[in-house]
């Protein structure tokens, strides 16, 4: 399982950014963008985004 952005939904508002303790969301090129490295898949910033643009999703 990871967490996934919508790029279609994303508006790089930055919230995840803030709220996500281990630093793990970046903004590049005004998108939010999940280092998959370093999340641990707490899922805080699913409900931080306004524009509902994060998500879980299988690894397959």
């Amino acid at each position: 399982m990871k967490i996934i952005v919508d790029p279609e939904k994303c508006t790089g508002s930055g919230e995840c950014v803030r709220i996500c303790p281990r630093k793990a969301i970046t903004l590049e090129d005004g998108l939010a963008v999940v280092d998959h490295d370093i999340c641990d898949l707490d899922g805080i910033c699913i409900p931080a985004c306004p524009n509902r643009a994060i998500d879980y999703r299988s690894d397959g």
